[in-house]
């Protein structure tokens, strides 16, 4: 059982609920959607089975995941968020910029796995993009957000296309820096956005 910190906080609270190593990285795989055990497994690297099961049971008995079997012919068992997990989304929105800006760019060292700008879209600026279409390219990867959503693959109509590396997309959406892409385009509807996002209001640290 998680430990508590019997504190009467919210935030004291929350972090009794997934503040144990992997809890959240579990919401962060969930919110894109339901997983089999073995897919989130495959995902966690790192996260033995006793602790995946472990924390599953714990954000399970905290009302923040819930499992079900799908109907046949799938008839597999699925993990997914509850409302109340689904309610964290915004919290890994703003955890995530706000891990940004010390993160760093990828090196050259840094693998990504196929398919990581999907997800890395939805979490970052799914909540921020109401309005317009922005068509990103990134190394291999194609992706757009529209319409407070992200989805693989190239956008019908984007308003703007952006294409860099990988460092490229991380200065551009972090620092704010143009140069780093090849955009075409609506500059102007990027500029909103970037001027939007909390870690271009403030340096990167060194």
């Amino acid at each position: 059982m998680a430990k508590s910190y019997h504190q009467y906080c919210p935030i004291a609270h929350a972090l009794d609920l997934v503040g144990e190593r992997w809890s959240l990285l579990i919401v962060r795989e969930l919110v894109h959607g339901p997983l089999r055990y073995t897919d989130l497994h495959e995902r966690l690297t790192g996260c033995g089975t006793n602790v995946l099961a472990a924390r599953l049971r714990e954000l399970e008995a905290g009302g923040v995941v819930r499992k079900h079997k799908l109907p046949p012919p799938a008839a597999s068992t699925v993990y997914e968020l509850t409302p109340a997990g689904a309610g964290l989304r915004p919290v890994l929105h703003a955890l995530a910029w706000w891990g940004a800006r010390t993160l760093g760019p990828p090196g050259a060292d840094v693998e990504l796995h196929p398919g990581w700008l999907e997800p890395a879209l939805h979490t970052a600026l799914a909540l921020v993009v109401q309005e317009g279409s922005f068509e990103f390219r990134v190394g291999d990867e194609v992706a757009h957000v529209a319409d407070g959503a992200a989805h693989a693959g190239p956008a019908a109509a984007p308003d703007v296309v952006i294409e860099a590396d990988p460092a490229g997309f991380y200065h551009l959406l972090v620092g704010g820096d143009m140069s780093a892409a090849r955009i075409r385009g609506d500059r102007a509807a990027l500029a909103r956005l970037l001027d939007s996002l909390p870690t271009t209001k403030a340096p990167i640290p060194a």
